[in-house]
């Protein structure tokens, strides 16, 4: 795989029971680039590592006036440069690729399970999580796979030299053969401090990502409630702990940095003084003397990715123990059945509560738990929850939304949830979405009464003719109110015109009068279409073709809006604050 191939066709089906197994199979996944690596990272090590033979023989020949062999040596140097600097740029190249190869493959792979889970994903994983794991984790890993095929160079590299120096000279070779060993696994023994330092390091940036991300979010809320200080505050402390984790974890790191350095300064000291009185006892030649101390010192080149390989290891466990378990999230419990990719139609029902949605009407449901309608509208939509009873499947049409292909249930069944985001762009691009055709952009903003929008967005415009349709959104349209947000968001969903609409209170952060006209604009707009909202204001409820409420994760009653207010005393809890006798008496004056 090269990077202008990029995106994968298919990336995969990942291990994804452990951080140590997903890495594992990414390496696997890009044998191909690592075996490049490999050949080209020995040819680099092994170039370097012939350096001191040739230096070792230019010096030989000198004492022994050969200009016939100082030549020959001068061309061994001369093609083990060249070597050298074709290994070096090849490797870097193919590491590299193998870098951002795999980096993409861990990208597709989490775009892959944010299109399944949808709105889902923040609830079973924190935003701030999925923001680090999609950022900087995505980079550790990739560092890690790159850093594998590295690493096996220059191991092949150090076993290769250690072998031919004890060939070519015995006597000093078996020092540096019985050396070098101690001097690559010297670290281990600090490896599990710096590892746990790393991972604590790596949690306290994970929930500082998370409290920036959450901060920002609920900026414009924090600004009206003058919270600004108290969350910067927080922020303050929580990003001074991960400076502190971090200088610890650098403390660390350096000392095995400082092992890597001194020890292979040892070694080299003694293989002079031994070399030294060798050569002076006449068992070992000048020039042999030369190579060795050569060799050894250049050994510190390849020695150097054993740390690395240890820093990658360290730093990309957690971040792959998180990526892991992002991506064995999944949209249920059941085996997928492959079946018709046709759109299924008929009633809407929910095992679990009793919901029954007829089709191409407009059902209410009154709901007294806002979590247990967050979690009701994930159902519908085929998103089960985590406890046991939610892994029930919804049916449409009597058949279960999570048997279905991904691309038809999503094209079938579309839910609105209670905070939708707006990405930025312009509106036409935001309104530019998998649609029936049947609604135009006009038609949507319409019934979402968003005339108010499109002034605020054509005066905002830079064009010289002020088109609403080319104004750009900020990122989550955040230069808008909440209630215009919530309308676009509306406009939008009315644009798809799925076979079901499921709507989780779409005019909350509208005020009364909006609200009726967003309302009726909906009941036209949808009219033989299958429509749920989740909701629990009276204007809503009054328009609705049928009331289910849901009480204690049950659907109890089932009627209109006014007759549900005048024979059910636990609806009226909920949508009225009125007394029994006083709601009455308004049911009686309306009629």
């Amino acid at each position: 795989m090269q990077i202008h191939h990029l995106p994968y066709a298919d990336p995969g089906d990942p291990d994804v029971r452990s951080g140590t197994r997903f890495l594992l199979w990414l390496g696997r996944n890009q044998l191909g680039g690592q075996v490049k690596s490999l050949l080209w990272g020995l040819l680099l090590h092994l170039g370097i590592a012939g350096l001191p033979l040739g230096v070792g023989l230019a010096v030989q020949a000198v004492i022994d006036r050969s200009g016939g062999g100082l030549a020959r040596a001068g061309a061994l140097i001369a093609l083990l440069g060249a070597a050298i600097a074709v290994g070096d740029t090849m490797q870097h190249r193919t590491a590299v690729t193998n870098w951002i190869t795999a980096a993409a493959r861990v990208q597709q792979l989490l775009a892959r399970k944010t299109a399944e889970l949808g709105a889902l994903l923040t609830r079973r994983v924190a935003a701030g999580e999925v923001v680090a794991v999609s950022t900087g984790d995505v980079e550790k890993i990739g560092w890690f796979v790159e850093t594998l095929s590295r690493f096996a160079a220059a191991a092949t590299t150090l076993v290769l030299v250690c072998v031919g120096l004890v060939i070519y000279q015995p006597a000093l070779g078996v020092v540096v053969a019985v050396g070098m060993p101690v001097l690559a696994l010297a670290a281990l023994p600090l490896l599990p401090r710096a590892t746990r330092r790393a991972d604590i390091q790596r949690e306290k940036a994970g929930r500082a990502t998370e409290l920036a991300s959450d901060t920002v979010a609920g900026l414009r809320v924090l600004r009206g409630i003058g919270g600004e200080e108290l969350f910067l505050g927080r922020y303050r402390e929580a990003s001074q702990e991960v400076r502190e984790a971090a200088v610890r974890s650098a403390r660390m790191w350096a000392l095995i940095a400082a092992v890597q350095v001194l020890l292979p300064g040892l070694l080299l000291v003694v293989v002079v003084l031994y070399g030294a009185k060798l050569a002076l006892e006449g068992r070992v030649s000048v020039g042999e003397l030369v190579t060795v101390y050569g060799a050894v010192t250049l050994t510190h080149h390849p020695l150097r990715n054993f740390e690395e390989i240890a820093m990658a290891y360290s730093f990309s466990r957690p971040s792959a123990k998180r990526t892991a378990r992002v991506l064995s999230l999944t949209r249920t419990t059941t085996t997928t059945v492959t079946g018709t990719h046709e759109r299924p139609g008929g009633d809407l029902y929910d095992p679990v509560t009793g919901l029954l949605a007829p089709a191409g009407l407009f059902t209410a449901v009154v709901c007294g738990d806002p979590d247990a309608a967050g979690k009701l509208a994930d159902r519908l939509g085929g998103h089960p929850s985590e406890d046991p009873e939610g892994h029930v499947s919804v049916l449409l049409g009597g058949v279960p939304l999570d048997e279905l292909p991904l691309d038809a249930a999503r094209s079938t069944v579309l839910v609105q949830d209670k905070d939708p985001v707006l990405l930025s762009g312009t509106l036409d691009e935001l309104l530019d979405v998998p649609s029936s055709g049947k609604v135009r952009a006009e038609e949507a903003l319409a019934a979402a009464q968003c005339g108010d929008v499109l002034a605020a967005l054509a005066q905002a415009s830079v064009d010289a003719d002020g088109d609403p349709m080319r104004t750009r959104i900020t990122e989550r349209g955040r230069s808008l109110s909440g209630g215009q947000r919530q309308r676009l968001a509306l406009a939008r969903s009315l644009v798809t015109d799925p076979e079901v609409l499921v709507l989780d209170e779409p005019t909350s952060a509208v005020d009364s009068h909006t609200e009726a006209r967003v309302a009726a604009g909906v009941q036209r707009l949808r009219t033989g279409r299958t429509t749920v909202v989740l909701a629990s204001s009276p204007l809503l409820l009054d328009l609705a073709d049928r009331v289910v409420l849901v009480h204690e994760g049950g659907a109890v009653a089932v009627g209109t809006h006014r007759g549900l207010l005048a024979t059910d005393e636990r609806y009226r809890a909920v949508v009225t604050r009125e007394t029994e006798e006083e709601t009455l008496v308004d049911i009686e004056e309306s009629a």
